[in-house]
């Protein structure tokens, strides 16, 4: 059976922009007529992505098989960790929890084991597709990870891939870097290497040519593109390190001002990109006091460790200024773990997630948690059954999205629920109206339903409601096509296809 062609792309570190760019290389494929997938062997992230059978993968994969007009599947992305300590992870192996693990335990016990099941998935992703964009994780230099590396140069090997090394040069040195990444390769390692990309460049590229001549002179391999810079591309992020560019404290006159709290834990951020895309909307992530000021609407997002983020906010005196916010007015959302938050209590008697046992809640609903061993990852489809405030009015208006948790959440008196799911209904709202919280992830990527909460928003505030609707699904199309139109039009695709032994002849079949 014949088995799909690679590229693989890697980089010099962290955060070079290898996601955005196989999300690139995926949407220009798939423009090209080619049937595409992405990989990524291992994954670290707490932005998880729910396959439409119920399995949990990173975000960044899941988004990747939209560029290429695919559903996603977890051999897409085999492995997944998901953090909740400082030295343990959650490991997700094939969409399901398959056990939290020490770094040390993980790497020595675990990683043989994971060589097998992520070539698996590799090869079965061959078979099924012509074309398969593999995607590394942090540096293939890593010299004391390389011995069981099963993320970079291993797996260019078990695919015999050619790579692409990706380096930004917003960070500076980025020639020190591409260098001494080469140089700490082994020489096999090397020969893979057919091409570099220069990420986020800032300039005038004339002015870098004699040092793109120097590289390609003394490595002898091509510089393939200088990926000019590209600000909010629209594209939803895999970690939330990208919220340390998303900081701004400049709110929209006539608009809304809404501040996520973000957690050291935060999960699922994008589940706000929909609200931030609005255009009298000011989105902000907070993690002071100082920066909380006086929002319209704070949301309390997901968390990877309920307990322990609900104790910074304790402990940072944002509790305390949250229930001053809300006493003059302030909406408060709680998505997930945030929804957990808003309870009474919170009681982890097997140390899910924590050592902490039982916790109080910010007891703005009559609700109490109990987190067990295992986890719901599921989709969900209903309609809105909320009948307090604003919502009686949007009685009936349909919703989607996905739950993935670990906790069960009970109401402790009687209190509105938001939404009928078919198996069962799904969270709940004061009876003003002006708190409320559901597990629903997605939840404000349903159009109207997101546009009649932030109407309800601005009549409460005294501004006229918006009324129109811009679908984010269509936003997020035009993204994917916005992207890969600037990737390709400072990528050498003609030498891109060479390196992959695509000639031209099945260029031309491939569309």
């Amino acid at each position: 059976m014949k088995q799909a062609r690679t590229i693989m792309i890697q980089g010099t570190a962290s955060d070079v922009g290898k996601s955005v760019l196989t999300t690139a290389l995926c949407r220009i494929f798939k423009q090209d007529g080619w049937k595409v997938a992405p990989y990524k062997s291992q994954n670290m992230a707490l932005n998880s992505y729910v396959t439409v059978d119920g399995k949990e993968i990173g975000r960044a994969q899941g988004v990747q098989a939209e560029a290429c007009g695919i559903i996603a599947t977890t051999d897409m992305n085999p492995i997944l960790i998901k953090p909740t300590r400082e030295m343990s992870a959650q490991i997700v192996v094939h969409g399901e929890p398959h056990e939290e693990m020490s770094a040390r335990r993980y790497r020595e016990a675990y990683l043989p084991l994971a060589a097998e099941i992520v070539k698996d998935a590799l090869n079965r992703l061959r078979a099924e597709y012509e074309l398969v964009v593999m995607e590394g994780a942090g540096s293939p230099a890593e010299i004391n990870l390389k011995s069981r590396d099963i993320v970079n140069m291993r797996v260019a090997g078990w695919a015999d891939s050619p790579v692409l090394l990706v380096a930004d040069i917003d960070k500076g040195g980025v020639f020190a870097a591409i260098v001494g990444t080469l140089e700490l390769l082994e020489e096999h390692e090397r020969k893979r290497v057919q091409g570099f990309i220069i990420n986020k460049f800032r300039g005038d590229v004339s002015l870098l040519q004699p040092g793109l001549d120097w590289l390609e002179q003394r490595t002898g391999i091509p510089v393939l593109g200088v990926i000019p810079y590209v600000a909010q591309i629209g594209i939803e992020a895999e970690d939330s390190v990208v919220l340390d560019h998303l900081q701004s404290d400049e709110v929209i006159q006539n608009g809304l001002d809404i501040a996520v709290i973000r957690f050291p834990r935060i999960s699922n951020f994008t589940d706000f990109d929909p609200v931030a895309a609005e255009p009298d909307v000011s989105l902000r992530y907070v993690q002071s006091l100082k920066q909380l000021k006086q929002p319209d609407v704070v949301i309390l997002p997901g968390s990877k460790n309920t307990l322990e983020d609900l104790a910074y906010l304790q402990q940072s005196g944002l509790a305390e200024a949250i229930q001053k916010l809300v006493s003059n007015g302030c909406r408060l959302v709680g998505i997930c773990g945030g929804y957990q938050m808003l309870g009474r209590s919170l009681s982890d008697p097997f140390q899910v997630e924590s050592e902490q046992g039982a916790v109080s809640g910010l007891d703005f609903l009559p609700l109490s948690t109990l987190f067990y061993k295992e986890k719901r990852t599921v989709r969900v489809l209903g309609q809105v059954i909320g009948d307090a405030g604003a919502w009686s009015s949007w009685q009936g208006i349909p919703v989607d999205g996905y739950e993935i948790h670990m906790g069960q959440t009970i109401k402790l008196e009687p209190v509105h629920s938001l939404f009928s799911l078919g198996e069962g209904i799904d969270g709940a709202i004061s009876e003003n109206g002006q708190v409320w919280g559901t597990y629903i992830h997605g939840i404000f990527h349903n159009d109207e339903f997101r546009r009649r909460w932030l109407d309800s928003v601005r009549s409460f505030k005294g501004l006229d409601p918006i009324l129109s609707i811009i679908p984010f699904r269509t936003r997020q199309a035009e993204a994917f096509d916005k992207l890969a139109d600037h990737v390709r039009n400072h990528l050498n695709m003609d030498k891109l296809y060479e390196i992959m032994g695509i000639s031209e002849l099945e260029r031309v079949e491939g569309r």
